[in-house]
């Protein structure tokens, strides 16, 4: 028997992508499968059959929200022309133009749900979230850094701050609503880091 699990079917795949937008929708803390089913034109026994479980579906859909965050985070880095890091500042700025668009909030919403269930229930089907999109991100920013900062303390430091700012602003945006306010905040922090030590 092969170690990897078979591929999903067409209709999984069609099913989680159904799902998948209604999650952004309604969110996943009170995911009920009857509801849910009915609304993406299936039952809650297919459901059950395709993903094993109710924790099976809403790891799938953590997965494959974190596939859209991946794709934020394949935007900044390296400069492809120079070979040289974009910096911290820039690669904050170019995160933060995607993250206030409105269009996107529904993904973000789900994202700080599955972020703090994670860690409310570290061990259910949410464990693991927000440990990996901390490491994604600072992947990430790290990735933005010169190559002699990356490795370093205040580099380690600095890419921290950088996604502390990113994810405060974002939770507060969330929150508020109040993007003029937000947006001043973080173009002062940024503002701070760049004529700091380490940008």
């Amino acid at each position: 028997m092969s170690d990897h699990p078979a591929s999903p079917s067409a209709r999984q795949v069609e099913l989680l992508e159904a799902a998948y937008r209604y999650a952004l929708e309604h969110g996943l803390a009170d995911l009920s499968l009857r509801p849910l089913a009915a609304a993406i034109g299936s039952s809650p026994r297919v459901l059950i059959f395709l993903f094993g479980s109710k924790d099976g579906l809403v790891r799938a859909l953590l997965a494959r929200a974190r596939v859209d965050e991946l794709a934020v985070l394949a935007g900044p880095g390296p400069d492809t022309e120079s070979g040289e890091a974009a910096g911290l500042v820039p690669a904050a700025e170019e995160i933060w133009a995607w993250l206030r668009e409105a269009r996107h909030r529904p993904l973000l919403r789900l994202w700080a749900e599955a972020y703090t269930r994670s860690l409310i229930e570290p061990d259910g089907a949410w464990a693991g979230f927000a440990a990996s999109t901390v490491t994604d991100w600072l992947g990430l920013l790290a990735s933005c850094q010169p190559r002699h900062e990356r490795d370093t303390a205040d580099g380690t430091a600095a890419r921290t701050a950088v996604l502390a700012l990113l994810r405060g602003c974002l939770l507060d945006l969330l929150a508020t609503g109040d993007l003029d306010r937000v947006d001043a905040a973080l173009h002062h922090q940024l503002g701070l880091i760049r004529n700091g030590p380490v940008r």
